[in-house]
Protein backbone atom coordinates (compact mmCIF):
# COMPACT_ATOMS: atom_id res chain seq x y z
CA UNK A 1 0.00 0.00 0.00
CA UNK A 2 1.16 3.79 -0.64
CA UNK A 3 0.88 6.35 1.90
CA UNK A 4 -0.47 9.18 1.24
CA UNK A 5 1.34 13.05 2.32
CA UNK A 6 -0.29 14.98 5.13
CA UNK A 7 -2.83 17.11 2.48
CA UNK A 8 -3.64 13.71 0.92
CA UNK A 9 -1.43 13.84 -1.85
CA UNK A 10 1.25 11.75 -3.15
CA UNK A 11 5.10 13.65 -3.29
CA UNK A 12 4.90 15.68 -6.19
CA UNK A 13 8.64 14.36 -6.90
CA UNK A 14 8.28 10.99 -6.78
CA UNK A 15 5.27 11.42 -9.21
CA UNK A 16 7.47 12.70 -12.30
CA UNK A 17 10.48 11.15 -11.25
CA UNK A 18 10.54 7.42 -11.57
CA UNK A 19 10.07 6.13 -15.05
CA UNK A 20 6.68 4.22 -14.69
CA UNK A 21 3.41 6.04 -14.94
CA UNK A 22 1.11 6.78 -11.76
CA UNK A 23 -2.49 7.52 -12.19
CA UNK A 24 -4.57 8.30 -8.96
CA UNK A 25 -8.17 7.80 -9.60
CA UNK A 26 -11.16 8.22 -7.11
CA UNK A 27 -13.71 5.50 -6.69
CA UNK A 28 -15.80 6.97 -9.72
CA UNK A 29 -12.42 6.71 -11.83
CA UNK A 30 -12.25 10.58 -11.75
CA UNK A 31 -8.38 11.37 -12.38
CA UNK A 32 -6.34 13.70 -9.40
CA UNK A 33 -3.46 12.63 -10.13
CA UNK A 34 -1.37 11.85 -13.75
CA UNK A 35 2.33 12.20 -13.63
CA UNK A 36 5.05 12.87 -16.15
CA UNK A 37 5.31 9.77 -17.47
CA UNK A 38 1.66 9.34 -18.53
CA UNK A 39 1.39 13.29 -19.89
CA UNK A 40 4.41 12.11 -22.41
CA UNK A 41 3.09 8.88 -23.40
CA UNK A 42 -0.69 10.04 -23.77
CA UNK A 43 0.10 13.71 -25.05
CA UNK A 44 -2.82 14.38 -22.56
CA UNK A 45 -1.46 17.41 -20.16
CA UNK A 46 -2.83 16.52 -16.12
CA UNK A 47 -4.51 20.03 -16.35
CA UNK A 48 -6.51 18.06 -19.38
CA UNK A 49 -7.61 15.14 -17.54
CA UNK A 50 -7.53 15.82 -13.75
CA UNK A 51 -11.07 16.24 -12.93
CA UNK A 52 -12.57 14.44 -16.10
CA UNK A 53 -13.40 10.63 -15.90
CA UNK A 54 -10.81 8.02 -17.17
CA UNK A 55 -12.97 6.34 -19.68
CA UNK A 56 -13.99 9.43 -21.43
CA UNK A 57 -9.96 9.88 -22.73
CA UNK A 58 -9.11 5.70 -23.61
CA UNK A 59 -11.57 3.87 -25.92
CA UNK A 60 -9.39 1.20 -25.50
CA UNK A 61 -10.25 0.66 -22.05
CA UNK A 62 -12.91 -1.62 -20.98
CA UNK A 63 -14.99 0.57 -18.19
CA UNK A 64 -17.29 -3.09 -17.23
CA UNK A 65 -13.76 -4.73 -16.67
CA UNK A 66 -11.04 -2.56 -14.96
CA UNK A 67 -14.21 -1.68 -12.42
CA UNK A 68 -14.68 -5.03 -11.95
CA UNK A 69 -11.07 -5.90 -11.47
CA UNK A 70 -10.35 -3.08 -9.34
CA UNK A 71 -12.67 -4.48 -6.61
CA UNK A 72 -10.16 -6.29 -4.14
CA UNK A 73 -8.52 -2.49 -4.22
CA UNK A 74 -11.91 -0.90 -2.98
CA UNK A 75 -13.33 -4.57 -1.32
CA UNK A 76 -10.59 -6.09 0.40
CA UNK A 77 -8.18 -3.18 0.27
CA UNK A 78 -5.34 -5.28 -1.58
CA UNK A 79 -3.24 -4.44 -4.64
CA UNK A 80 -4.28 -6.30 -7.82
CA UNK A 81 -1.61 -7.16 -10.68
CA UNK A 82 -2.50 -7.12 -14.42
CA UNK A 83 0.84 -8.91 -16.72
CA UNK A 84 1.34 -7.99 -20.14
CA UNK A 85 0.66 -11.91 -20.93
CA UNK A 86 -3.11 -11.94 -19.92
CA UNK A 87 -3.56 -7.81 -21.12
CA UNK A 88 -0.96 -6.49 -23.45
CA UNK A 89 -1.62 -3.05 -21.87
CA UNK A 90 -4.22 -1.04 -20.16
CA UNK A 91 -3.41 2.11 -21.95
CA UNK A 92 -2.63 2.20 -25.61
CA UNK A 93 0.60 3.93 -26.30
CA UNK A 94 2.15 3.67 -29.50
CA UNK A 95 5.44 2.72 -29.07
CA UNK A 96 8.32 4.74 -28.36
CA UNK A 97 11.23 2.63 -29.80
CA UNK A 98 13.51 2.65 -32.27
CA UNK A 99 11.98 2.17 -36.30
CA UNK A 100 13.58 -1.12 -36.06
CA UNK A 101 11.59 -2.10 -33.10
CA UNK A 102 8.58 -4.75 -33.93
CA UNK A 103 5.94 -3.20 -31.19
CA UNK A 104 3.89 -0.46 -32.52
CA UNK A 105 2.42 -0.13 -28.66
CA UNK A 106 3.84 -0.35 -25.03
CA UNK A 107 3.09 -3.55 -23.48
CA UNK A 108 2.26 -2.71 -20.00
CA UNK A 109 2.70 -4.36 -16.43
CA UNK A 110 -0.25 -2.76 -14.18
CA UNK A 111 -0.70 -2.58 -10.51
CA UNK A 112 -3.24 -1.27 -8.60
CA UNK A 113 -3.17 0.15 -5.34
CA UNK A 114 -5.33 1.28 -2.59
CA UNK A 115 -4.50 4.58 -1.09
CA UNK A 116 -5.54 4.12 2.73
CA UNK A 117 -6.90 7.50 4.36
CA UNK A 118 -6.07 8.42 8.22
CA UNK A 119 -9.75 6.83 8.80
CA UNK A 120 -8.68 3.85 7.25
CA UNK A 121 -11.07 3.89 3.81
CA UNK A 122 -10.10 3.46 0.43
CA UNK A 123 -11.41 6.38 -1.35
CA UNK A 124 -9.22 6.51 -3.97
CA UNK A 125 -6.81 4.21 -5.75
CA UNK A 126 -3.30 4.42 -7.30
CA UNK A 127 -2.73 2.78 -10.79
CA UNK A 128 1.11 2.02 -11.62
CA UNK A 129 2.46 1.25 -15.14
CA UNK A 130 5.10 -0.76 -16.15
CA UNK A 131 6.79 -0.39 -19.65
CA UNK A 132 8.00 -4.24 -20.36
CA UNK A 133 7.74 -3.70 -23.94
CA UNK A 134 11.79 -4.43 -24.15
CA UNK A 135 11.33 -8.16 -22.13
CA UNK A 136 7.74 -8.77 -23.71
CA UNK A 137 9.89 -8.62 -27.10
CA UNK A 138 12.11 -10.53 -25.65
CA UNK A 139 10.10 -13.34 -24.61
CA UNK A 140 7.68 -13.28 -27.90
CA UNK A 141 11.21 -13.31 -30.21
CA UNK A 142 12.26 -16.30 -28.23
CA UNK A 143 8.66 -18.24 -28.76
CA UNK A 144 8.86 -17.39 -32.28
CA UNK A 145 12.05 -18.38 -33.04
CA UNK A 146 11.27 -22.00 -30.62
CA UNK A 147 8.23 -22.45 -32.83
CA UNK A 148 10.26 -21.95 -36.02
CA UNK A 149 13.04 -24.37 -34.89
CA UNK A 150 10.26 -26.80 -34.20
CA UNK A 151 8.61 -26.44 -37.49
CA UNK A 152 12.17 -26.73 -39.38
CA UNK A 153 13.04 -30.07 -37.42
CA UNK A 154 9.63 -31.30 -38.75
CA UNK A 155 9.55 -29.93 -42.23
CA UNK A 156 11.67 -30.83 -45.37
CA UNK A 157 13.72 -27.88 -46.59
CA UNK A 158 12.51 -29.07 -50.61
CA UNK A 159 8.83 -30.22 -50.16
CA UNK A 160 7.26 -28.54 -47.46
CA UNK A 161 6.31 -31.65 -46.55
CA UNK A 162 6.80 -32.71 -43.63
CA UNK A 163 10.18 -34.98 -43.36
CA UNK A 164 10.84 -38.31 -43.00
CA UNK A 165 11.79 -38.25 -39.19
CA UNK A 166 8.76 -36.11 -38.17
CA UNK A 167 6.45 -38.37 -40.56
CA UNK A 168 7.39 -41.39 -38.72
CA UNK A 169 6.73 -40.12 -35.11
CA UNK A 170 2.78 -39.67 -36.68
CA UNK A 171 2.69 -42.40 -38.63
CA UNK A 172 3.09 -44.44 -35.26
CA UNK A 173 0.74 -42.67 -33.71
CA UNK A 174 -1.50 -43.24 -37.03
CA UNK A 175 -1.24 -46.89 -36.26
CA UNK A 176 -1.72 -46.64 -32.76
CA UNK A 177 -4.93 -45.30 -33.34
CA UNK A 178 -6.32 -47.19 -35.99
CA UNK A 179 -5.57 -50.13 -33.62
CA UNK A 180 -7.91 -49.16 -30.96
CA UNK A 181 -10.49 -47.58 -33.04
CA UNK A 182 -12.43 -49.98 -35.94
CA UNK A 183 -12.34 -46.78 -38.63
CA UNK A 184 -10.03 -47.69 -42.27
CA UNK A 185 -6.84 -45.56 -42.32
CA UNK A 186 -4.78 -46.30 -45.44
CA UNK A 187 -0.97 -46.03 -46.12
CA UNK A 188 0.19 -45.04 -49.57
CA UNK A 189 3.80 -44.67 -50.91
CA UNK A 190 4.50 -43.07 -54.07
CA UNK A 191 7.60 -42.01 -56.11
CA UNK A 192 8.37 -40.57 -59.76
CA UNK A 193 9.50 -42.97 -62.26
CA UNK A 194 12.35 -42.86 -63.97
CA UNK A 195 13.95 -39.93 -61.78
CA UNK A 196 17.27 -40.70 -62.50
CA UNK A 197 17.05 -40.14 -65.99
CA UNK A 198 15.79 -36.77 -65.05
CA UNK A 199 18.30 -35.86 -62.96
CA UNK A 200 21.29 -36.97 -65.71
CA UNK A 201 19.37 -35.24 -68.59
CA UNK A 202 18.21 -32.16 -67.16
CA UNK A 203 20.12 -31.70 -64.33
CA UNK A 204 19.90 -31.78 -60.23
CA UNK A 205 18.11 -28.36 -59.92
CA UNK A 206 15.21 -29.53 -62.48
CA UNK A 207 15.21 -33.05 -60.59
CA UNK A 208 14.37 -30.33 -57.47
CA UNK A 209 11.90 -28.63 -59.34
CA UNK A 210 9.99 -31.88 -60.06
CA UNK A 211 9.76 -32.83 -56.34
CA UNK A 212 8.62 -29.23 -55.67
CA UNK A 213 6.04 -29.49 -58.51
CA UNK A 214 4.78 -33.06 -57.28
CA UNK A 215 5.12 -31.98 -53.68
CA UNK A 216 2.43 -28.90 -54.45
CA UNK A 217 0.17 -31.31 -56.30
CA UNK A 218 0.26 -33.58 -53.32
CA UNK A 219 -0.58 -30.96 -50.92
CA UNK A 220 -3.90 -30.08 -53.47
CA UNK A 221 -4.89 -33.92 -53.44
CA UNK A 222 -5.23 -34.64 -50.02
CA UNK A 223 -6.96 -33.41 -47.03
CA UNK A 224 -5.79 -31.34 -44.05
CA UNK A 225 -6.06 -34.81 -41.31
CA UNK A 226 -3.83 -36.54 -43.94
CA UNK A 227 -0.63 -37.02 -43.20
CA UNK A 228 1.99 -36.55 -45.95
CA UNK A 229 6.05 -36.65 -46.20
CA UNK A 230 8.76 -36.92 -47.79
CA UNK A 231 10.24 -40.64 -47.63
CA UNK A 232 13.21 -40.06 -49.44
CA UNK A 233 14.65 -38.82 -52.99
CA UNK A 234 11.27 -38.51 -55.08
CA UNK A 235 9.63 -40.89 -52.70
CA UNK A 236 6.93 -39.90 -50.42
CA UNK A 237 4.46 -41.59 -48.10
CA UNK A 238 1.01 -40.55 -47.39
CA UNK A 239 -1.69 -41.84 -44.52
CA UNK A 240 -5.07 -41.53 -45.64
CA UNK A 241 -6.96 -41.14 -42.20
CA UNK A 242 -10.36 -42.25 -42.21
CA UNK A 243 -10.24 -43.73 -45.68
CA UNK A 244 -10.78 -47.21 -47.27
CA UNK A 245 -8.67 -48.54 -49.91
CA UNK A 246 -11.50 -47.92 -51.98
CA UNK A 247 -11.77 -43.90 -51.18
CA UNK A 248 -7.83 -43.82 -50.70
CA UNK A 249 -7.66 -45.56 -55.17
CA UNK A 250 -9.98 -42.13 -55.78
CA UNK A 251 -7.25 -40.09 -54.55
CA UNK A 252 -4.30 -41.82 -55.86
CA UNK A 253 -6.02 -42.04 -59.46
CA UNK A 254 -5.81 -38.11 -59.15
CA UNK A 255 -2.89 -37.79 -57.94
CA UNK A 256 -1.37 -39.93 -60.98
CA UNK A 257 -3.19 -38.34 -63.57
CA UNK A 258 -2.63 -34.69 -62.35
CA UNK A 259 1.28 -35.96 -62.40
CA UNK A 260 0.93 -37.04 -65.97
CA UNK A 261 -0.37 -33.93 -67.30
CA UNK A 262 2.13 -31.47 -65.40
CA UNK A 263 4.54 -29.87 -67.34
CA UNK A 264 7.16 -28.56 -65.28
CA UNK A 265 9.43 -25.38 -67.15
CA UNK A 266 13.27 -25.20 -66.29
CA UNK A 267 15.50 -23.41 -68.36
CA UNK A 268 13.42 -23.41 -71.34
CA UNK A 269 12.87 -27.27 -71.13
CA UNK A 270 9.58 -28.75 -70.59
CA UNK A 271 9.89 -31.67 -68.30
CA UNK A 272 6.80 -34.37 -68.40
CA UNK A 273 7.32 -37.75 -65.73
CA UNK A 274 4.95 -40.14 -64.19
CA UNK A 275 4.36 -41.76 -61.01
CA UNK A 276 3.59 -44.93 -59.53
CA UNK A 277 2.16 -45.41 -56.15
CA UNK A 278 1.29 -48.44 -53.30
CA UNK A 279 -1.79 -48.66 -51.23
CA UNK A 280 -2.40 -50.95 -48.08
CA UNK A 281 -5.16 -50.22 -45.90
CA UNK A 282 -4.68 -50.79 -42.37
CA UNK A 283 -4.74 -54.38 -41.23
CA UNK A 284 -5.50 -55.34 -37.34
CA UNK A 285 -3.26 -58.74 -38.31
CA UNK A 286 0.02 -56.25 -38.82
CA UNK A 287 2.14 -56.89 -36.21
CA UNK A 288 3.96 -53.29 -36.38
CA UNK A 289 2.83 -49.46 -38.24
CA UNK A 290 6.36 -50.41 -40.57
CA UNK A 291 4.73 -54.02 -41.40
CA UNK A 292 1.82 -51.94 -42.28
CA UNK A 293 3.86 -49.02 -44.17
CA UNK A 294 6.18 -52.15 -45.93
CA UNK A 295 2.56 -53.34 -47.49
CA UNK A 296 2.55 -50.28 -49.28
CA UNK A 297 6.03 -50.13 -50.21
CA UNK A 298 5.63 -53.91 -51.83
CA UNK A 299 2.58 -52.68 -53.92
CA UNK A 300 4.34 -49.55 -55.33
CA UNK A 301 7.48 -52.32 -55.97
CA UNK A 302 4.64 -53.91 -57.94
CA UNK A 303 2.87 -51.08 -59.86
CA UNK A 304 6.75 -50.19 -61.46
CA UNK A 305 7.72 -53.90 -62.03
CA UNK A 306 3.99 -54.19 -64.06
CA UNK A 307 4.58 -51.13 -65.88
CA UNK A 308 4.83 -47.62 -63.89
CA UNK A 309 2.41 -44.86 -63.86
CA UNK A 310 0.03 -46.50 -62.03
CA UNK A 311 -1.11 -47.65 -58.62
CA UNK A 312 -1.39 -51.14 -57.06
CA UNK A 313 -3.20 -52.39 -54.11
CA UNK A 314 -1.77 -54.92 -51.57
CA UNK A 315 -3.92 -57.14 -50.32
CA UNK A 316 -5.21 -57.39 -46.36
CA UNK A 317 -4.66 -60.47 -44.89
CA UNK A 318 -6.97 -63.82 -45.26
CA UNK A 319 -8.06 -61.95 -48.13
Amino acid sequence: MISLTQNGNLPAELLDSIEVGIVVLDRDFNVEEWNKFMENHSSIPPHDIKGTSLFNHFSEIDEKWLRLKSGPVFNLKSPVFIIWEQRQYLFKFGGNRPITCQASYMYQNVTMFPLISETGEVERFCIVVYDVTDQALSKIGMERLNEELKTASRIDGLTGLFNRRYWQERFEQSYKLAKRQDKASTAMMLDIDHFKKVNDTYGHQAGDKVIQMLSALIKRCVRETDLAGRYGGEEFAVILTDSSVEKAVIVAERIRRLAERLVVEHDGEEITFTVSLGLAEFDPHSKSSMAWLEKADQALYEAKESGRNKYCISALAGA
